[in-house]
C-alpha cells in the first residue's frame, strides 16, 4: 500500500477490523519510511453499478463523487465526515442490493436528499437547490415552505 504522505510503497498493518455492516475491512497502517499512520478500506469487488446521467451518458458509480457533493452541501454545518460516509455507505448498499445494474442519477440524488433531510435541513436545502436546479428564489421558497409545513405536522 502506497503511503499517501511520502509515496513509499511499503507499510505495516497496525489494526484490522470489519466496519459496521461487515462489507468492508478497515485497516490502520503505518508507513515503514516516514512512520505516519493512515487508514485504508478493503472492499469486496462486485459488479459495478452504472449511473445513467441526465444527458443519457453512462458512467460507473463513484462513491467519492457522491461524498464530495454531500461535503459541499454540509460545508460549515455541524455534520461529521463519519455521518456523511455512513450516508454514502447506506446509499451504496441500497444500489448494490437492488437488482438493477443501471440506475438513474436522479435516484441517487433522491436517496441523498432523503438521508440529508434527517441529518441537517440546511444541508438538505443546499443539496436540493443543486439537485433540483432551482431556477429562482420562488422555487427555493417553495421548498423551504414544504419543510416548514412538514415540521409543524
Amino acid at each position: 500500500m502506497k503511503c499517501p504522505y511520502c509515496g513509499y510503497a511499503e507499510s505495516k498493518v497496525i489494526d484490522s477490523r470489519p466496519t459496521d455492516e461487515g462489507e468492508r475491512i478497515r485497516r490502520r497502517r503505518e508507513c515503514l519510511k516516514c512512520s505516519r499512520r493512515f487508514t485504508t478500506y478493503e472492499v469486496i469487488e462486485t459488479v459495478p453499478t452504472v449511473v445513467i446521467k441526465k444527458d443519457k451518458s453512462r458512467e460507473a458509480f463513484d462513491r467519492n463523487k457522491l461524498l464530495n457533493g454531500l461535503l459541499r452541501a454540509c460545508e460549515k454545518r455541524p455534520v461529521s465526515i463519519e455521518t456523511l460516509e455512513k450516508i454514502v455507505d447506506e446509499i451504496e448498499n441500497m444500489l448494490q442490493n437492488s437488482l438493477d445494474r443501471e440506475v438513474p442519477s436522479s435516484l441517487i440524488g433522491k436517496y441523498a436528499m432523503e438521508k440529508l433531510k434527517s441529518v441537517d435541513e440546511v444541508a438538505y436545502v443546499r443539496f436540493a437547490s443543486v439537485y433540483r436546479q432551482f431556477k429562482d428564489v420562488n422555487t427555493f421558497m417553495d421548498e423551504l415552505n414544504r419543510i416548514i409545513k412538514n415540521k409543524s405536522k
